[in-house]
C-alpha cells in the first residue's frame, strides 16, 4: 500500500503538471499564427471585449479561428458569466480562477498532511481545503457587487452625456461612443460596457440585442430599466432624448436614496468598533488614575 508521503507527492506532481499544461496551452494559443492574422484583420479590440463576431464578417479564410473569439452571454458558461460580471473577460481569467479553486486546496491539504501527520493533518487539512475552495467564490461575489455598484453610480452621468449628445444632433450610437470616451477616467467599468455595446453594433449585431446583452452582462436593475425604456422607444418611435431624460432623473434619485440608506446604516455599523476599540481605551484613560489611587489608598491602610 502506498504511504501517505508518496501519495501526497504524487497528487502534488499531478496538480502542478495540470496547471502548467493549462498555462502552456493558453500561451501557445495566444502565439498561434492564425490568431495573429485575425488580430491584424479585426484589430486588437476584438479580443478585449466579451462579444461575439461571426467569422464571415471578417476574412472567410479565418473562419476556423472563430473559437478564439469571446462568446456572447447566451453561449458562455456560468463561471464565465460571473467572471464577466466582475470585469474579467476571456479564457485566461476563467482558467486561472479554476486552477486556483482546485489546485490551492489540494496543495494546502498535502502540506497539512506532510507537516502534521496523516491523522491530525488530514482533519485540519480538510477544513483548510474547504475554506480555500470557498474563498475564491466569496472574493468573486464581492468583486461582482463592487462592479455593479460602480455601474449603478455612474449610470446617471452617462445618461446626462447621452442626452447632451443626442440633443446636439448625434445618433444614439455616436452618443454612446462619446459617453464611453468621456467616462473612461471617472467610471471605467461603465465606459467598458458602453464600449462593448458599440463593438457589438459595429460587428453587425442589432442595436436592441446589444442593449439586451448589456443588461444580461451587468445584472444591474438600473441598466435593465434603461434597456426596457430604449426597447420601447425603438418599438413605438417615441423621443429618445425624453426617455433618456426621464431615466436619468430616476437613476439620480435612486443613487441619492442609496447614499442616504448607507448614511443611515453608518450609526449601526459604528457600534461594534466603538464598543470593542474606543470605549475600552476611554475607560482606561478616564478611570485608570482613579482605580490606581483607590488601590494605593487601600494598600496603605493595611
Amino acid at each position: 500500500m502506498m504511504s501517505p508521503l508518496l501519495l501526497a507527492v504524487a497528487v502534488l506532481f499531478v496538480s502542478v503538471a495540470v496547471a502548467i499544461g493549462y498555462v502552456t496551452l493558453d500561451v501557445l494559443q495566444r502565439l498561434a499564427p492564425a490568431r495573429r492574422r485575425l488580430q491584424e484583420v479585426a484589430g486588437p479590440s476584438v479580443f478585449t471585449a466579451d462579444l461575439p463576431l461571426a467569422a464571415d464578417q471578417l476574412d472567410p479564410r479565418l473562419g476556423r479561428v472563430n473559437r478564439f473569439l469571446p462568446k456572447s452571454p447566451k453561449e458562455t458558461s456560468r463561471l464565465q458569466k460571473r467572471m464577466a460580471r466582475a470585469g474579467y473577460r476571456g479564457s485566461t481569467p476563467t482558467m486561472i480562477y479554476s486552477v486556483v479553486e482546485l489546485i490551492v486546496p489540494a496543495i494546502l491539504l498535502l502540506l497539512c498532511i506532510l507537516l502534521l501527520g496523516s491523522a491530525r493533518g488530514l482533519f485540519i487539512g480538510l477544513a483548510t481545503a474547504v475554506f480555500a475552495y470557498m474563498l475564491p467564490g466569496f472574493w468573486l461575489s464581492k468583486q461582482i457587487e463592487k462592479r455593479k455598484k460602480l455601474i449603478s453610480n455612474g449610470l446617471p452621468d452617462a445618461l446626462d452625456l447621452l442626452i447632451v449628445c443626442v440633443e446636439a444632433g448625434m445618433g444614439l450610437d455616436q452618443g454612446i461612443a462619446k459617453a464611453a470616451e468621456e467616462l473612461a477616467v471617472s467610471h471605467p467599468p461603465l465606459a467598458e460596457e458602453l464600449t462593448n455595446i458599440i463593438t457589438e453594433i459595429r460587428a453587425g449585431k442589432p442595436r436592441m440585442e446589444a442593449f439586451k446583452n448589456f443588461a444580461e452582462r451587468t445584472k444591474v436593475d438600473d441598466v435593465r430599466q434603461l434597456v426596457s425604456i430604449l426597447v420601447q422607444t425603438d418599438r413605438f418611435g417615441t423621443s429618445v432624448s425624453q426617455a433618456l431624460r426621464t431615466q436619468a432623473e430616476v437613476s439620480r434619485t435612486q443613487r441619492r436614496q442609496r447614499a442616504e440608506e448607507r448614511a443611515q446604516k453608518l450609526g449601526v455599523k459604528l457600534v461594534f468598533p466603538l464598543v470593542f476599540f474606543l470605549f475600552p481605551a476611554m475607560y482606561v484613560v478616564t478611570l485608570g488614575p482613579a482605580i490606581i489611587k483607590f488601590v494605593r489608598f487601600f494598600a496603605g491602610m493595611k
